[in-house]
């Protein structure tokens, strides 16, 4: 059951050696040599002392921030940004810990996060922001809405993390579930469950998603990544955001796929989709609930069409 678990991309994917066309690719030195479909800009964040990658694309009225779950990054949302940069400026990040942003030891709490893209906006002049999280991203988003609502203009969330309770015994089974060994150790079999488990059907070009998870494993800056990995989503459960929903105010569009595997916790509390998504659409004011048939856990990657045509019209 660990691969159903946690609110992830691919999340917890290495390679240890198996007889696959996989086996053929390079070793890189760092998570730094992976490719990128946009160009990647840094900025260093003084306050908190860490470095972050992001695609900064298009220009427009709105800045959207793009939020990407636990055990992924900002290629999370290519297929996003190629369409909404014509309209909007885009930018795309990894969170401390992931892809080719800085990975010094932290808390993994979403407070942190929220910091960090408070930190983020103010650092790069951003003004008021729309802010797009899927999974975890999602949690992180709605945070920061409560957190720092001033820089906050709006909310995409995409099959976000949040709506979901747990009791204190079923935070500890994510303790006892998440380890850093588990992380780092992922069979080839349980990167390609992982993919499976995030989509409805998986398209052909998620192929990357495996390729480049397995170049993660020689990278110096791996071991920081699977350590990043277990604090996020240790810190998705020690730091709900569920009894403070009615507290959003911004206007929030929140998109939810309905044969979504991870969401609810099929191990911990088994039931539907819908019914999850609705209760937290229910609990944020001024929400618009869409939920999108025949579409797994990664929506906006799966269907872009219908992700980015309701956050087009959501934004007009």
């Amino acid at each position: 059951m660990k691969h159903v678990v946690t609110y992830c991309l691919v999340a917890v994917m290495v390679f240890t050696g198996c007889s696959t066309p996989y086996k053929s690719l390079k070793s890189i030195s760092s998570m730094d040599e992976i490719t990128y479909k946009f160009p990647v800009k840094k900025v260093m964040l003084p306050k908190s002392g860490y470095e972050i990658a992001y695609n900064d694309e298009g220009s427009g009225s709105k800045t959207i921030i793009f939020i990407h779950g636990v055990g992924s990054y900002l290629r999370a949302f290519e297929k996003n940004v190629e369409v909404l940069r014509e309209n909007y400026r885009c930018i795309a990040i990894d969170l401390p810990g992931y892809g080719k942003s800085s990975k010094q030891p932290h808390s993994g709490m979403m407070s942190f996060y929220a910091g960090i893209i408070n930190e983020l906006v103010e650092q790069l002049n951003l003004g008021k922001v729309v802010i797009a999280g899927h999974s975890m991203g999602g949690q992180i988003a709605m945070t920061t809405a409560l957190l720092y609502p001033d820089i906050v203009e709006s909310l995409v969330l995409v099959d976000p993390a949040g709506f979901e309770r747990f009791h204190k015994g079923q935070k500890q089974w994510f303790r006892d579930v998440m380890t850093f060994e588990g992380v780092k150790y992922t069979t080839p079999e349980g990167i390609q469950n992982n993919l499976a488990t995030n989509f409805y059907r998986v398209p052909k070009d998620a192929e990357f998603m495996i390729t480049d998870r397995i170049q993660m494993r020689t990278a110096s800056d791996f071991d920081a990544y699977c350590y990043a990995v277990v604090q996020s989503t240790i810190g998705m459960v020690d730091e709900p955001v569920i009894d403070y929903l009615k507290d959003i105010s911004v206007p929030t569009l929140i998109l939810f796929a309905e044969t979504d595997n991870l969401i609810p916790n099929r191990y911990l509390n088994p039931g539907r989709t819908i019914d999850i998504a609705k209760f937290g659409a229910s609990q944020i004011p001024n929400s618009k609930l869409v939920m999108v048939p025949k579409c797994g856990h990664f929506m906006m990657f799966e269907k872009p069409d219908v992700f980015n045509a309701n956050v087009l019209e959501f934004l007009k």
